[in-house]
């Protein structure tokens, strides 16, 4: 029973969105007060939480001490992507605590060489954490096929990479507490829009989520959970056809979305350089450039009939870019919607929502760290000294 308070206790003072007293603990979660102040004294001791400054009040009396998400304890993220290395570490209140980011082609890429630079980004990121915090878990964030259970890459066709055991390599790089589970980049990018924070709801639950890299990723949001599906494999938006006589594409189909909407191709059909940052396609569109302007509109018609078919199957009323796609959100927001006016079946009485994700590149290792804390949220009394 104390254990199951404990993380009522936890999860409460996680989710509120502005730091509850030891009283609205106990108002929140039906305990007695000194129930709820005894255990929230716990999780102070342990520094799970944190007692923060309290608000000017004009009421007469002393005024509660309100609590917070504990400052002591982190989680890391890690991702690999086609165009990006990334590891960052999370706090409980959901800030960044340090990362280190490195940008580079990664297509085709030999995983061993790959995955010591990520381990060379993750022994620096180590080096520079402050001695005090405690490290709670690791995730690693992959584009393609994961089977969770087994920590195996199956298939991540923009790396080139099947049948991979990435954790295992970067175990050596951490402390032997942290075995990094792996998990599918943009279900764990998905997390950072239903979660603003460990334990706290954020502004979309129900939503489907595009993440625009070199490829493109997917993941549906049901409740803020991710639907994984039967065998974790859900959410490849990227390879729905939408043009059956469409170019080749690396996972083996033809006129699979990513090939209209992906980075490069957008890049490509707008006759700019590959590696082009997003704002420079934009700024083009912006002017009027005709290929530019084109390159959206077919990316946009792609992700219309790709998002309309999702949206008709599974009866969801948002949809979230992010990545690239996010960063071009004001030029394809709209040219989205007016497809998905069209083609969604319930949009005369439901118009789908679309917005682009905030928040800057490698939202995968940010919903590693979301993930990692789970352990923690649930079952904070291992954690107490």
């Amino acid at each position: 029973m104390r254990a199951t308070n404990l993380a009522l206790v936890m999860r409460t003072v996680c989710a509120a969105a502005e730091p509850p007293s030891r009283a609205d603990v106990a108002g929140a979660t039906g305990m007695t007060r000194a129930t709820a102040a005894r255990l929230a004294d716990e999780l102070v001791a342990a520094g799970l939480l944190d007692e923060v400054e309290r608000a000017p009040t004009a009421r007469p009396g002393r005024p509660a001490t309100p609590l917070a998400p504990g400052g002591r304890y982190a989680a890391l993220g890690l991702q690999v992507d086609a165009g990006l290395l990334v590891a960052r570490a999370l706090d409980l209140r959901g800030r960044v605590v340090a990362e280190q980011v490195e940008e580079g082609d990664f297509v085709g890429s030999r995983p061993g060489p790959t995955l010591e630079r990520l381990s060379a980004l993750t022994r620096r990121l180590l080096a520079d954490l402050p001695p005090q915090l405690r490290l709670v878990g690791a995730g690693l964030a992959l584009p393609g096929i994961v089977d969770v259970a087994d920590g195996v890459l199956l298939r991540a066709p923009n790396l080139g990479w099947s049948d991979q055991r990435p954790g295992e390599v970067l175990a050596g790089t951490l402390p032997a507490h942290l075995v990094p589970v792996l998990g599918n980049e943009a279900d764990l990018a998905a997390r950072t829009v239903a979660e603003a924070a460990p334990g706290r709801a954020g502004t979309h639950r129900d939503f489907l989520y595009l993440s625009g890299q070199i490829g493109i990723g997917g993941a549906a949001v049901l409740g803020g959970r991710v639907m994984t599906g039967s065998s974790g494999w859900a959410g490849e938006v990227g390879h729905v056809c939408v043009d059956p006589a469409g170019p080749a594409c690396r996972c083996g189909s033809t006129g699979c979305l990513e090939q209209y909407a992906g980075r490069d191709a957008l890049l490509a059909a707008a006759g700019l350089p590959r590696g082009t940052a997003p704002a420079v396609l934009a700024g083009a569109a912006g002017r009027g450039e005709p290929a530019a302007l084109a390159a959206l509109d077919t990316a946009a018609w792609a992700l219309g009939i790709a998002l309309a078919g999702a949206l008709n199957l599974l009866d969801i009323p948002a949809v979230v870019l992010g990545g690239h796609l996010g960063e071009l959100g004001e030029q394809l927001c709209p040219r989205v919607e007016e497809h998905l006016a069209r083609r969604v079946l319930s949009a005369r009485w439901r118009r789908p929502a679309i917005a682009a994700a905030a928040g800057g590149p490698g939202a995968g290792a940010t919903g590693a760290a979301l993930r990692a804390f789970d352990a923690v949220l649930t079952g904070p009394a291992a954690w107490l000294d």
